[in-house]
C-alpha cells in the first residue's frame, strides 16, 4: 500500500535540502552562499484507522489533518 492518504490523496513530494552558509546581508554580513544540494522526501502524516465505511468497519490510511477536520470518525 502506497503512502498516501485515502481522503484527500496527499502522498509523498520530492524536495531538496539547500545548505546555506554566511551571514544574510540584512544581518550585516557580506552574503549567504549556497552550498550543494542534496534531494529529500517529504511524507504526509498518515495514521492507520478503523472506521465504519458503507456500513461496514474497514482499516484506512488517512492524514492527521482530514482526521482532526472531521471527514471521518474513528470507530473505537
Amino acid at each position: 500500500m502506497a503512502r498516501r492518504c485515502e481522503i484527500c490523496g496527499k502522498g509523498t513530494v520530492s524536495g531538496q535540502i539547500v545548505p546555506r552558509k554566511g551571514k544574510p546581508k540584512k544581518q550585516g554580513g557580506v552574503g549567504q552562499h549556497i552550498g550543494v544540494t542534496k534531494k529529500r522526501e517529504f511524507r504526509p502524516n498518515l495514521v492507520t484507522i478503523k472506521t465504519l465505511i458503507d456500513g461496514t468497519p474497514k482499516t484506512i490510511k488517512i492524514c492527521t489533518r482530514c482526521l482532526r477536520s472531521g471527514k471521518i470518525q474513528k470507530v473505537v
